[in-house]
């Protein structure tokens, strides 16, 4: 259980790199000793390090927040004034209809959560410093583990499909369908999400948002929830730009937030993912929120592949009844 992150992201980044590591085994004359090796490095220099640079810098952009938040030199409450007394008339009552016309009240909640808040930045901060062990140690079981899933990669998939309890041609729309949502999930899915985050994040940068790499990685995460998205971020903060007296930055922001932001979604996703896998957007949402509660941050994978293979496990049965019902009906 210790090492269940590790394994998972061992078996999704093998799935993933399985095509790479076969082409090189073809290119190093049948030699699977060199190929997982060589494919091991790529993954490596492509994934590991970067994302590795990304946690670092995360991790200082979230102190230099917290910090900022301790000495006054970023207050939300201060924020959010400037939005109120800003607001048109009719914004005023909507406020007065959702109960915040006490600008006391709200002061007080938006205090208790950024005080929250920014105990949970430190504590994770701390807890990112002290468990160094525990990443390199995961980190080498993952990659000790990907060799081997890469290098045996026909014995294990053999022994795999050999080893599940059902009719050949239901085996095999089981693998292929977990297959398929693995990389549906990682390589769609998440490469939007990385994309929206990018783009969200150097518009902050370019606008002169403060803490553009930390609104990035939200902006990312929210971008995989269907029906929510990265708008969820980027919508108020051109509310607040333009309620704050900066219209170009919130026209500038919203411009780009529905022409380019947005449209990153409609047109590489379809592209990405495919048709194979397409769930409809409340399966889709339950399953990630559920897998994120159940199972933390491998959740985000986890939650989709049990509703997907939920979906073709139903499929295979009903498919099942239906010709045994026919032919029951011919007889």
């Amino acid at each position: 259980m210790p090492f269940f992150g590790a394994i998972l992201w061992g078996t999704i980044i093998a799935t993933l790199f399985v095509p790479l590591h076969r082409r090189l085994l073809v290119l190093s004359g049948q030699r699977p000793n060199f190929a997982a090796f060589l494919t091991v490095m790529i993954i490596v220099a492509i994934v590991i390090l970067p994302m590795t640079l990304i946690a670092a810098s995360l991790t200082r952009e979230a102190l230099s927040v917290y910090e900022k938040v301790q000495s006054g030199e970023m207050d939300p409450v201060r924020f959010f004034k400037q939005v109120h007394d800003a607001s048109p008339a009719w914004a005023s009552t909507l406020l007065d209809r959702l109960g915040l016309e006490s600008l006391d009240a709200v002061q007080r909640k938006l205090s208790a959560g950024l005080l929250a808040g920014s105990q949970y930045i430190a504590t994770q901060a701390l807890s990112i410093g002290q468990s160094t062990f525990d990443f390199i140690a995961n980190l080498f079981v993952m990659l000790y583990l990907l060799f081997f899933l890469l290098r045996d990669e026909e014995t294990l998939s053999r022994r795999i499909r050999d080893a599940i309890p059902l009719q050949a041609e239901h085996r095999q729309a089981f693998l292929l369908k977990f297959s398929i949502v693995i990389r549906a999930t990682v390589k769609g899915d998440m490469l939007v999400a990385l994309l929206q985050g990018t783009l969200g994040g150097l518009i902050f940068w370019f606008l002169g948002i403060a803490a553009p790499l930390l609104w990035a990685v939200v902006m990312a995460f929210f971008s995989l929830l269907p029906a929510i998205g990265a708008g969820l971020i980027w919508i108020p903060v051109a509310v607040y730009l333009l309620a704050t007296g900066a219209i170009w930055q919130g026209v500038v922001l919203i411009i780009f937030g529905a022409l380019v932001i947005g449209l990153v979604d409609n047109l590489l996703r379809p592209i990405l993912v495919g048709s194979d896998t397409k769930m409809p957007n409340y399966v889709v949402l339950v399953s990630t929120v559920g897998g994120l509660a159940t199972f933390g941050l491998n959740g985000l994978v986890i939650g989709p592949v049990i509703a997907a293979m939920f979906i073709a496990a139903w499929d295979i049965f009903s498919a099942t009844r239906e010709s045994a019902e026919d032919n029951v009906t011919i007889r």
